[in-house]
């Protein structure tokens, strides 16, 4: 849903990006720290409670992992190897913002709370969710076919995940959270249905010719 913000964004942090590119700062380089940093930050915030300075700090991080791309490109057009760094610490970052949201339920929310209850369910589902989601359009694109669609991309389910906590934070009810989680859980059931019955349709027209 928010990927046609994708080129706008990345012309805003462009002067950015030329910038750490000129001071010799690789695209690699910016995404191990980015994920470095989000792991820190989330599970400080899960164990802290502190969950709207936690947003602010990981919204920072969110942003400043996406100068990689605009670095790779500006320097060296980007490697293969960088692609899959940055894909694969992209997995383990998701992890992490879950994690903290988990801790923080399980560690600041009456665990016989049925919005605890909810929340801790739906936030599990969606790292799972949130780790399918790009294993099956890397294993659609190993046997030779294209699964890049789904109702809720990586940016959506972050846009998702940090406004929940942000608000929380501000002194809204767990409720809130809870539903969040409840709603990233959903978009994410649906995004890998959409790409596994995509590579399906691929597969019967690819087998009839």
């Amino acid at each position: 849903m928010l990927e046609k913000l994708r080129l706008p964004f990345k012309k805003i942090i462009e002067p950015l990006a030329r910038a750490l590119a000129f001071m010799h700062i690789s695209a690699n380089t910016i995404t191990i720290v980015g994920t470095v940093g989000t792991i820190v930050v989330a599970l400080i915030m899960g164990i802290s409670g502190h969950l709207f300075a936690g947003t602010l700090a990981l919204t920072v991080l969110v942003l400043f992992d996406s100068l990689d791309g605009s670095v790779a490109a500006i320097t060296n057009g980007g490697t293969e190897f960088g692609a899959f760094l940055d894909s694969t610490l992209d997995r383990i970052a998701d992890w992490a913002v879950l994690l903290g949201v988990l801790l923080y339920f399980a560690w600041h929310t009456p665990m016989n709370n049925l919005w605890t209850q909810l929340g801790m369910i739906s936030t599990l589902l969606a790292m799972m969710t949130s780790f399918v989601t790009p294993y099956a359009r890397a294993r659609a694109e190993a046997v030779g076919f294209q699964a890049k669609n789904g109702i809720a991309t990586r940016s959506d389910r972050l846009v998702i995940t940090l406004v929940a906590t942000g608000i929380t934070g501000l002194g809204a009810p767990i409720a809130l959270l809870s539903l969040a989680m409840l709603l990233l859980t959903t978009l994410g059931i649906i995004t890998v249905w959409q790409r596994i019955y995509t590579v399906y349709k691929q597969s019967l027209s690819h087998s009839s010719r």
